[in-house]
């Protein structure tokens, strides 16, 4: 550890008399406080090397001799989120106006209480918020979907359909769908279907970016209402029973719901084919979301709401420090440094 001194002079004019007297370094605010650096590995030790408190306290004594509190590391973290604001803010702005935006959601638990980690993402930018709703009161609140003009990618959760962007489903959670039809139902045409995908994708990687042709994709196209055709054929809707009728929709089985879901969203299921720019699956949006399921793991509920938000403000500027190439010590040092954070991370 290395401790710094300041020292600022006090200068009386033999002319005139008047005393001027320097100032101390912007961030210097105490007697006695803590510098950038302890504060950066602070933040990092909790938030991105996800740490409990307690432990993040116990290797701080253990590691360089300073007996930092829990309570301490509580205020560096709240005191990085309020420095954070703006440029989470910024981050959201440009996601905003991003033309591919992918999207997902997580339980987290909050004092107990199942809430949802929301997540958008480009490669280059990351944002987070907790809220107690899953589904379109949240997107609301959140404010990014219902301004959104781009392509929102997700994993079909129906609260995304209410919004008015172009979408692009998960191809990698209908695959994983299509090979339990096959596999558990015996469904012959979810074998066909993964094939199809698959062939799909492999052509458009191997075509260097040169789009297919109309002809092509009218032949896929066609193609994929055959193989849905024969699973609906293999899968009618359940029948009428006699008597009494029950109130609310007939329930479906899990294929059927399944193919529903194909036919319906067919431009979104086969974006990636039509627009190279378009993902095949939403694995940026599941890798971001990734590491909500490890803090839960490690340190389990949040305490409070407001210590979510802050983990959330933090974790989106480490994302998009990282994504951006930077080094994240140094990222964070800039935070308490007192230097303008915007440029490099907007």
């Amino acid at each position: 550890m290395e401790v710094i001194e300041h020292r600022v002079e006090i200068k009386k004019c033999d002319a005139c008399g008047a005393v001027t007297t320097a100032e101390f370094p912007e961030d210097i605010t105490h007697k006695v406080q803590y510098g950038p650096r302890l504060k950066a590995d602070a933040v990092y030790i909790k938030n991105y090397a996800l740490l409990s408190y307690d432990r993040a306290a116990e290797l701080f004594e253990d590691l360089f001799g300073v007996p930092l509190s829990a309570g301490t590391l509580v205020n560096i973290d709240r005191e990085t989120g309020k420095r954070l604001e703006e440029v989470n803010e910024r981050i959201k702005e440009a996601i905003t106006d991003s033309p591919i935006v992918h999207f997902d959601e997580t339980g987290m638990r909050i004092s107990g209480k199942l809430h949802w980690l929301h997540v958008a993402g480009t490669e280059v930018l990351t944002y987070y918020q907790p809220h107690e709703k899953r589904g379109s009161i949240a997107f609301d609140d959140i404010g990014i979907l219902p301004w959104f003009e781009g392509r929102a990618i997700h994993d079909g959760w129906r609260s995304y359909f209410n919004y008015s962007c172009e979408h692009g489903l998960c191809n990698a959670h209908h695959l994983r769908e299509l090979t339990a039809a096959h596999e558990q139902y015996e469904q012959q045409w979810a074998k066909q279907l993964i094939e199809f995908l698959l062939e799909v994708k492999q052509k458009r990687d191997k075509s260097k970016g040169k789009r297919f042709a109309a002809k092509t994709l009218q032949g896929f196209e066609q193609r994929y209402l055959r193989i849905l055709d024969m699973g609906i054929e293999a899968n009618p809707p359940p029948a009428e029973t006699p008597g009494k009728k029950k109130r609310g929709r007939k329930k479906k089985s899990k294929v059927r719901n399944l193919l529903e879901r194909l036919q319906q969203h067919q431009e979104a299921v086969l974006a990636f084919m039509y627009d190279f720019s378009v993902p095949f699956a939403n694995n940026l949006g599941e890798r971001d979301i990734r590491m909500m399921k490890v803090q839960q793991k490690i340190s389990g509920t949040f305490r409070s709401f407001e210590g979510a938000l802050t983990f959330c403000k933090i974790r989106s500027y480490i994302s998009t420090s990282k994504k951006k190439g930077l080094n994240v010590i140094s990222c964070l040092q800039d935070i308490f440094a007192g230097k303008h954070l915007l440029p490099q991370i907007c």
